[in-house]
């Protein structure tokens, strides 16, 4: 089986700089470098200091979604590992998930994702695994919403998940060309989640290697506090949901943008104007976005009706009350039998 690392970059030659011979170091496998237009010299410094590294330079920035489809639609392999340029990998990381994939028939996976800035805690984005409640809310295995737990060797076993993190995604090239790769329209955040569910709607499966880990400084294109990062987590969360949940979809959407406008008036309450207009901002942004997301939940229904879709890591409840009234503060403290 042939599996190819490909690193998506857009301006990023400090990043590349930190965390790409971690990767060289550790990868025995062929690294690709997806340059999204850069204009810094990332291009140039690749090709003196990696010149084994093969790139592939796009004219402008597509987003994470558009990059990853136009540069992986030129590599041919059985597996693609779709990795952040500002992640840390370690030793035997391919080999470990690789084996969890195959040992588990999961078409998707990632390794546990640790944070970069500090290392005794899992990272945000992804954690030790995706889950996903029944408004669409998501949350981790070690995070759930801002509480991060430290690593304290809870997640051991491998488990099958909901979602799979885009910091460090192994994918099948299989399933990944069957469902034309990432929604491009999401431009990025939320991409692999999307992506993730509408594999679960075909009923693959996605996993999380709890015996492979790597180290993911986050925020290299966006960082937490950006309002353009609140609008596109607000917009996407939303297309994603109309996309992809069963039942009917209107009922989901009044329910979140009810949820979201609690969230709106909280940023304006604390004084963060700038976050409110950005929900402002992202929904004006999701109702444009209707009429094609639409078409999309069209093809998204018919997968379903030719296949058994797998909800496996789906929380039957909310998290948010879980979390905000009953003080849940990790997966640990919600019931196992609340899980699909």
């Amino acid at each position: 089986m042939k599996t190819i690392v490909a690193i998506l970059n857009w301006n990023g030659i400090e990043h590349l700089k930190t965390y790409l011979p971690s990767v060289v170091e550790f990868s025995k496998i062929n690294i690709y470098v997806i340059d999204n237009g850069s204009t810094d010299d990332s291009v140039s410094w690749i090709n003196v200091t990696y010149p084994e590294i093969e790139i592939i330079q796009l004219p402008q920035n597509l987003g994470f979604a558009g990059g990853y489809n136009a540069g992986l639609s030129n590599i041919s392999a059985d597996r693609f590992i779709l990795l952040n340029s500002d992640v840390r990998v370690t030793e035997g990381w391919v080999e470990s998930v690789n084996k969890s994939m195959n040992d588990n028939n999961w078409s998707a996976c990632a390794p546990i994702i640790l944070d970069d800035k500090n290392p005794e805690y899992y990272e945000y984005a992804g954690a030790a695994g995706g889950f996903i409640d029944k408004d669409g809310f998501m949350f981790c295995a070690g995070r759930v919403f801002d509480s991060i737990e430290k690593v304290n060797g809870h997640y051991k076993t491998d488990e099958e998940v909901f979602w799979a993190s885009g910091a460090a995604l192994f994918v099948d090239s299989k399933v990944w060309d069957e469902v034309e790769g990432l929604d491009s329209d999401l431009f990025a955040h939320m991409e692999e989640i999307d992506f993730c569910w509408r594999l679960k709607n075909r009923g693959y499966k996605i996993g999380a290697c709890r015996n492979a880990y790597v180290y993911h400084y986050g925020g290299g294109t966006l960082t937490t506090s950006s309002p353009r990062k609140v609008f596109l987590n607000f917009r996407n969360n939303l297309v994603i949901i109309l996309k992809n949940q069963t039942g009917y979809p209107l009922l989901f959407i009044y329910r979140r943008l009810l949820l979201d406008g609690v969230a709106a008036l909280r940023f304006l309450l604390r004084g963060e104007l700038i976050f409110f207009l950005s929900v402002v901002k992202a929904h004006l942004a999701f109702y444009r976005m209707i009429p094609s997301t639409i078409k999309k939940r069209q093809l998204e229904l018919i997968a379903r009706e030719t296949n058994i879709a797998n909800r496996t890591g789906m929380y039957k409840k909310s998290i948010l009350i879980e979390y905000f009234l009953n003080k849940a503060k990790s997966i640990s403290d919600l019931s196992f039998n609340d899980f699909e």
